[in-house]
């Protein structure tokens, strides 16, 4: 498959006005994105912070020595590209794979090949595409042939590698991430475009912003988008309906399985706690604009509502609860509404996790004290030998107390009095403050009194 900026060979070419690598015009038949390719490092758009001259590949090329990579980014942003010319800067032999595709038998192949080149004073760069689709034992093939410098490895991945690839093999690359194209890397990549085809796009500039937005960071995808503009005829520059009409939107880039998922949520998740209404409401948005069901995020509204909310304001899982079931009842799209609604109330309510670190304190603190018996005067005493045993000796009811309050302690007797809610002050935890306070107070009178 070819690569947006895949390397042409290392002879000498035509240079468009820009100084990028033209193509002759026996090659127009092949894809724009194809034809695009750079030919120096120096030529990736959008990548200046791995590929300048002080940056790690610029500083690996002056060396003439690569180190094993791992290039991590979203689609379309040179992965691929930057690998060949790596090796063709550095004179390494360029050999590469795809985990999709490739199997022991190939790597096998790959790796007695370089041994060859190897003997013969050659070195090789292997350069793996989606290496993450390797499974850990296939990981863990490569690790003998990077470490005696059989090979030096360069892999792709879309996905984060804390994740997906082994630590093992993480510890013998560097990583390098690749940033999601901007829109003045992608309004450079339709210049060349409208250079090498000697032809302007057909939009009105409105257009060609919104073309620029469709890609969504993507340089591949935004040439073929543009190559499809570049070959019809239009009458008149196209605005923005008009281009929608010719090209198909794409789904903002949002694997619902995989790291995508867990980004936006936590955007989703954090924004709220922060406060930030309208953030909290794009998250949402671009949930589910990528796919997201919408059941998944009314559990984390629930999850919210009862970690960064709790008991400063009750109804927060009420209302955290209820979008769920109008999401149930209404159905799509009418649904999404009631769970903007939830939203919009939650990221705008009282914030406090007093009653999260609450219940993880108490979590603790019954692990560490094991198998401790209550006290024996809150205990029932069904039996004349619990009777005897000093069961429900002492206890005090509290509804027959002043002020309905008895003082009385109920943490086992080996254990102590523990303070595991302390509530914050805020929205309803305020008046829960106080009420606490307040029976601190007759407790501390009562054992005056007594």
């Amino acid at each position: 498959m070819s690569d947006l900026f895949e390397a042409a060979g290392l002879g000498p070419k035509p240079r468009l006005p820009d100084g990028t690598a033209a193509v002759p015009a026996d090659d127009a038949a092949r894809p724009l994105a194809d034809r695009l390719r750079p030919a120096r490092l120096e030529d990736v758009v959008g990548q200046d912070h791995i590929v300048a001259a002080d940056s790690p590949l610029g500083r690996m090329i002056k060396a003439h020595r690569l180190s094993s990579l791992i290039l991590w980014g979203p689609p379309g942003t040179g992965k691929t590209t930057i690998a060949r010319l790596l090796a063709a800067a550095a004179g390494y032999d360029f050999e590469q794979i795809s985990a999709i595709f490739s199997g022991v038998a190939d790597l096998k192949k790959v790796f007695e090949a370089a041994r060859q080149r190897r003997r013969m004073g050659r070195r090789t760069l292997l350069f793996v595409d989606e290496i993450h689709r390797f499974n850990r034992a296939q990981q863990d093939g490569f690790l003998p042939f990077v470490e005696d410098g059989t090979v030096v490895l360069v892999g792709a991945t879309t996905e984060n590698p804390s994740f997906e690839l082994n630590a093992a093999l993480l510890s013998r690359a560097q990583v390098l991430v690749l940033n999601r194209l901007e829109a003045p890397a992608l309004e450079q990549l339709l210049a060349r475009a409208e250079a090498l085809t000697g032809k302007a796009l057909p939009l009105q500039p409105e257009a060609r912003a919104a073309l620029i937005e469709m890609a969504d960071g993507d340089g591949r995808y935004l040439l073929n988008l543009a190559e499809e503009l570049l070959t019809m005829e239009a009458p008149a520059p196209l605005d923005i309906e008009g281009l929608t009409e010719v090209v198909q939107r794409r789904a903002p880039l949002y694997d619902k399985a995989q790291e995508g998922h867990y980004n936006l949520i936590s955007a989703l998740h954090k924004s709220m706690r922060g406060s930030d209404v309208d953030a909290a409401l794009y998250w949402y948005a671009r949930m589910l604009a990528g796919g997201e069901g919408p059941l998944y995020i009314t559990r984390r509204l629930v999850r919210f509502a009862v970690e960064d909310i709790g008991i400063a304001d009750p109804q927060a899982l009420v209302v955290a609860n209820a979008a769920k079931e109008a999401y149930d009842f209404l159905g799509s799209p009418e649904g999404e509404l009631a769970i903007a609604n939830a939203v919009i109330y939650l990221a705008t309510a009282p914030k406090s996790n007093a009653a999260y670190k609450a219940y993880g304190a108490a979590s603790r603190a019954a692990r560490e004290t094991g198998s401790l018996m209550p006290p024996k005067h809150i205990l029932n005493a069904p039996t004349r030998l619990m009777k005897d045993l000093g069961y429900a000796a002492g206890y005090a009811y509290d509804h027959d107390a002043p002020d309905d309050f008895s003082g009385q302690d109920y943490f086992p007797e080996a254990m102590g009095r523990q303070q595991f809610y302390n509530p914050k002050g805020k929205g309803f935890e305020h008046e829960i403050r106080r009420r606490i306070d307040h029976w601190a107070d007759l407790r501390r009178k009562r054992k005056e009194g007594a």
